[in-house]
This record gives C-alpha cells, structure tokens and sequence, in this order.
C-alpha cells in the first residue's frame, strides 16, 4: 500500500453568470497567459452571439454544441511483439469532453475571420448544427476507430 498521501481532484467553481461546471472549465481551456477576464470575455459574447442564432438560450445551445462533438470512440496505440497496433477503445465521459472542448477551440482559432469572438461563435453554431471541423474531427476519429476494429482484442 502507498504511502502518499492521496491525491485529491481540484473542485472547480461554476461560471459567475449561467453558474454551469462546463462552461467554466471551457473559459479555464480557452484562457491563455492567465488572462481569464479576456477568455471569459470572448466564450460570454460567442455565447450571446450563438443564442441570438439558434433561437436558444445560450448555455442549452452551448452543451448541444459540446454534446454534438463529443466521440465515443478513438484509437490508441498499443505494442505488441514487436509491432504498434492502433486499437479502438470507448472514450470516458470526462475525456470526451475535453476532447471536444480542445477541438472546438483549436478550431475557432485556424478559422479565418476578424475576432476570436466572431470564429468562437461561428465554430459553436457549427457545431450546434453537426458541420464543421470539430464535427469532421470527431467522425475521423470514429472512421479510425472502425477501420481499426480488427485489432479490438488487442484492449487492456
């Protein structure tokens, strides 16, 4: 038995103006240079400009967005003998999650447009909609995970 002591998740604050856990976590991952007043900033008016389009309210809108880039199964690459498989697993919950957060803001930033604001809120109503390239990662990631479906006894 170990004798750290045990190591204990960090509980994260809910956002200040729609009080949800993932839309918190979203500003943490859109944050650069601890410069949160400005990430909080671009997601708030990406948000008002992703409700104003969807007929929705924003954090319903939001979650649908995250929820459709959200995959169920991806590769990872295992040894065998000599020789590296890439074998299907399921996703966790909280690693989908992230997994689609991380898409969906490297994606807004390699999109062409003025502002940050403005490529957000268009990579969210994408999403929201199922187009886009964080919707076209996520079903890259399923076509590799079914392509590679031979190698699923491979799992650990």
């Amino acid at each position: 038995m170990s004798r750290r002591a045990k190591e204990y998740r960090k509980r994260q604050s809910p956002d200040s103006v729609h009080g949800s856990l993932v839309l918190s976590k979203f500003i943490n991952k859109v944050m650069m240079s601890g410069k949160k007043s400005i990430a909080r900033d671009i997601v708030y008016r990406a948000l008002e400009i992703l409700s104003q389009k969807v007929n929705a309210p924003a954090v319903d809108a939001f979650e649908k967005a995250l929820r459709n880039a959200i995959p169920l199964m991806e590769v990872r690459s295992r040894r065998v003998g000599g020789s590296t498989y890439q074998v299907p697993m399921e996703v966790r919950a909280e690693r989908g999650v992230s997994l689609a957060m991380r898409w969906l803001i490297n994606n807004s930033r390699t999109r062409s447009g003025h502002s940050m604001i403005e490529k957000m809120s268009a990579e969210l109503i994408d999403a929201y909609n199922g187009v886009g390239a964080s919707i076209k990662k996520r079903e890259e990631t399923h076509r590799m995970a079914e392509s590679n479906k031979a190698f699923a006894h491979f799992r650990w």
